[in-house]
């Protein structure tokens, strides 16, 4: 989803108020626009840090917008845009550890309507190219000789992050193509709903779940590790050619569209208009939203005149030949009968609203998720309150507005599970509520409800309804007691809806599931952070030996591509508690784990680690060089520290930071063919 894209863009000037001769009013004046400027620039610069580099919301897209538009008016009102404003920023910093690259041209976004009669005036007398704007992670392809050389994300706009190997494994982009010459093309990588929620389905803790198929979408395209992204069907949708040097297009982007599809790129859905045509177009796609498998926030309209378009220029943040145009939400009133406050596995208390239900875009709904207190606050909810609702890009259901704004909402200081004393604890201006109970049932259950599910000991049978009733029960208390429920035989078999039959596969599903990976077992503990891709990385660079892993420093997880301070910090708390390792030992003695163990022959650069920087010659680039490592042993870090074995780079002579630091600490500096004769010699 583009967020920040007004109709028209303001120019941008000095952040610099200077005042003329007026009344001592329009001064006043003035200097209120000014301040209130400075609070939306702040508020909205949250809200996309958080959108755009934590996959979190602070506000609902609606009040984003109507912020949006408030800050642009003050702008064209006063001749004033502050640094930092969003009307004039394209994006944020990328916060990743994937290598960046400088886009040739700048990615701008995109001017926006909500009203059809906008298209038709924009249009004039020309035709145009209305297509979904979908909504996903927008990518560079570049092809040279036939073959995908590059792929690269938006990113802020300016530079983006490299992303080749993961792009070679999307389901429909093609590796070799037709045209041999350099061809340069942008499109929108998504996920569909229906890979979505199946991909949901198979995460058995509600916690772990995906929000939506963007956030899943943007996670997967930008991984270290491009197996997990091909299991997640990804989709390339091309919407535009930028080079295809000695194809002549004549003059048109319809044509331009086809030949790419010629090329084997799907290409978005798109409808040739003009403007009599342009809002029954609109209507059409309107129409087809609830159907379509693909996430989409809203059109694109494109002029079909390739050098009408050229000549029209940019602005400062958006290019002048396209224009989206976003779904006027349809809002309906209703009221507010309470809020739920829900509990989950880390001991978050989420609300969700309930209301009078109401018809929004073909179907009843009655409950909205609120996101956390801060929200709740800001929306000044009470019971009874008459409250707007819309859905989201016609797909999620959110709270527009509260009309009367009592306020009487009371912060629960009671869990709603186990009556525990809660917490509000406020990070990045953030404010959410915990359950402070260490033996809360909502976490013991949907702990449970992780430990058991697919990606973790696999064992079928247990539901979370089953997992409550074992706990209330008294028969489990500890992941092990899973493995002791034949003690309970009789109590369990007099349970609704268990019999001789259920009983005996649910045990047979125990005996299975003893036998399991290192890292099914370490995800299972639901270590805050460890989703079972962190899993596996950790178990391969601790050479799958639990008691080597249990033991690790904070600095030795942070050396590991792909953990950062955070899930290092947390998975070096977490062994620091004689409880948790006490139930670490329990499982250890039940399960046996059958990875495969490379061969001593295979691991010549067994516990050597490695440092690369440089361009390289000898492989495509350097994260093929890094898996060439890893796959004899080795570790890649992105810094050089004391514990660095080799730096690879091959202008060794170079003053830069990394071979000085490694000058400093004695380290051998490696050209690529240096490192290929010492693995040959290895």
């Amino acid at each position: 989803m583009q967020r920040n894209m007004p109709l028209c863009g303001a120019n941008p000037v000095r952040n610099t108020l200077i005042l003329g001769k007026g009344t001592a009013k329009n001064r006043m004046e003035q200097e209120k626009k000014l301040a209130r400027m400075k609070e939306l620039v702040s508020l909205l610069g949250e809200a996309g840090k958080a959108y755009y580099q934590e996959s979190r919301e602070l506000m609902s897209n609606l009040e984003y917008d109507r912020l949006y538009d408030e800050l642009l008016a003050l702008e064209r009102e006063t001749g004033i845009v502050l640094g930092g404003s969003p009307t004039v920023q394209v994006g944020y910093e990328i916060l990743s550890e994937l290598p960046k690259e400088a886009h040739e041209s700048p990615m701008l976004s995109l001017d926006k309507t909500k009203e059809p009669g906008a298209l038709a005036q924009w249009l004039g007398e020309k035709e145009g190219l209305l297509s979904w704007k979908l909504d996903g992670l927008t990518i560079v392809l570049t092809y040279r000789e036939g073959r995908l050389y590059k792929a690269v994300t938006r990113g802020n706009g300016e530079v983006g992050e490299v992303i080749t190997n993961n792009a070679r494994v999307f389901v429909n982009v093609p590796g070799v193509i037709p045209y041999g010459g350099e061809l340069v093309l942008r499109g929108e990588a998504v996920i569909r709903y229906s890979d979505f929620y199946k991909i949901n389905e198979e995460i058995g803790d509600a916690d772990a779940k995906y929000k939506n198929p963007r956030n899943l979408c943007s996670g997967s395209v930008r991984q270290l590790n491009n197996e997990i992204t091909a299991k997640r069907s990804v989709r390339f949708f091309a919407f535009a050619l930028v080079k295809a040097e000695g194809v002549d297009f004549e003059n048109s982007r319809e044509r331009e569209l086809a030949w790419l599809s010629g090329q084997g790129f799907d290409v978005v859905e798109f409808k040739r208009v003009n403007r009599e045509t342009v809002a029954a177009a609109v209507e059409e796609f309107a129409k087809a939203v609830p159907d379509n498998d693909f996430p989409s926030d809203g059109l694109v309209l494109l002029f079909d005149d390739i050098a009408y378009g050229r000549s029209l220029g940019r602005t400062a943040k958006f290019p002048r030949d396209s224009i989206a145009f976003k779904w006027a939400d349809e809002v309906q009133a209703t009221r507010l009968s309470y809020i739920e406050w829900s509990a989950s596995r880390t001991g978050l208390i989420n609300p969700v609203a309930v209301f009078e239900p109401v018809e929004l875009e073909g179907t009843t709904v009655s409950r909205a998720s609120v996101h956390n207190v801060s929200i709740v606050e800001e929306l000044a909810l009470g019971e009874g309150d008459e409250i707007t609702v819309y859905k989201a890009n016609m797909i999620i259901p959110q709270i527009a507005e509260n009309l009367t704004r009592s306020g009487s909402a009371r912060i629960p200081e009671a869990c709603p599970v186990c009556g525990g004393l809660t917490k509000i604890r406020e990070e990045n201006e953030v404010k959410t509520l915990y359950c402070t109970n260490p033996e809360c049932p909502a976490k013991k259950i949907k702990g449970f409800s992780l430990f058991v599910s697919r990606d973790a000991m696999n064992i079928d049978g247990l539901s979370e309804a089953t997992l409550e009733k074992f706990v209330d029960a008294g028969f489990v208390r500890k992941f092990a007691d899973l493995f002791h429920l034949e003690r309970y035989r009789e109590q369990i078999l007099s349970m609704e809806g268990f019999g001789e039959k259920s009983y005996e596969n649910l045990l047979a599903s125990l005996k299975r599931a003893r036998d399991t990976t290192m890292a099914r077992l370490l995800y299972g503990f639901g270590i805050p952070g460890i989703g079972l891709a962190n899993a596996k990385v950790l178990c391969k660079a601790f050479g799958y030996d639990f008691e080597r892993l249990r033991h690790g420093t904070r600095e030795e997880f942070e050396e590991i591509e792909g953990i950062g301070p955070v899930i290092a910090d947390s998975l070096f708390t977490y062994f620091q508690s004689e409880k948790n390792n006490a139930e670490v030992d329990r499982m250890l003695e039940l399960v046996t784990f059958h990875d495969e163990m490379p061969s001593a022959d295979e691991q010549v650069l067994g516990g050597k680690i490695f440092v690369i920087t440089g361009s390289v010659e000898h492989f495509a680039n350097r994260n093929e060089a890094k898996a060439l490592i890893e796959s004899l042993g080795g570790r890649v870090t992105g810094s050089v520290t004391a514990r660095t074995d080799y730096l690879i780079n091959n202008d060794s002579m170079s003053n830069s930071s990394k071979n000085k630091k490694a000058k400093e600490l004695g380290i051998p500096i490696l050209t690529e063919e240096e490192f290929l004769d010492m693995i040959k010699q290895e």
